[in-house]
């Protein structure tokens, strides 16, 4: 199954998107995003989609505070965006939320998303964006669907609605995650096929 996306009205407001994401009847296990206000609607990520997940979360429990957490299905908000995202990992201090539905995006330490066939565009263009808007640190998008073959990017530097490419590398490689990670990823544990 790929992405479904539900019609926009262009005179729904952010509350109301956020409203009718929350309150309708999806299929059960599916991620319900908001990307540039149309309402989109995934199926769950495959295996091989969630071992990379995993195997970038286990280094980074190895590196994060106490008083953090590594999120695998929380929502971040990015109002100004008209964007609520799941990333496939969100790293970011605990705190009592002001919603139990989402936090605010700009709460994140460190946001990763790994690319599907149906959402590889919303995961290279437009959440980038949205992620910079909210002034997220770091972004690392693992792509094994990139057209020149699989790499995993991290963004940094966020100003406006851009993050600067601070490394790029082929799966097979280790990128470094810098402070206040301070950790290497070894690509070459992530499956392929």
């Amino acid at each position: 199954m790929s992405a479904l996306t539900v019609g926009q009205d262009p005179d729904r407001t952010w509350d109301d998107l956020v409203r009718f994401r929350d309150e309708s009847d999806w299929p059960e296990g599916s991620r319900v995003e908001i990307i540039e206000g149309i309402v989109t609607v995934s199926p769950t990520p495959a295996y091989r989609h969630n071992v990379m997940a995993a195997r970038i979360q286990r280094r980074l429990y190895s590196v994060i505070p106490e008083d953090w957490e590594i999120f695998q299905t929380l929502s971040i908000a990015v109002p100004s965006r008209l964007g609520m995202f799941i990333p496939d990992l969100v790293v970011a201090p605990l705190q009592p939320p002001e919603t139990e539905s989402h936090i605010p995006a700009a709460l994140a330490e460190l946001v990763v998303e790994v690319t599907s066939p149906s959402n590889a565009r919303h995961d290279r263009v437009s959440k980038p964006a949205a992620y910079a808007t909210a002034g997220i640190p770091l972004y690392l998008l693992v792509d094994p669907w990139a057209p020149g073959g699989p790499t995993v990017t991290l963004y940094g530097e966020p100003k406006d609605d851009v993050h600067r490419v601070l490394r790029a590398v082929k799966f097979g490689d280790t990128v470094h995650l810098p402070e206040p990670f301070d950790v290497a990823i070894d690509t070459s544990e992530f499956p392929v096929d």
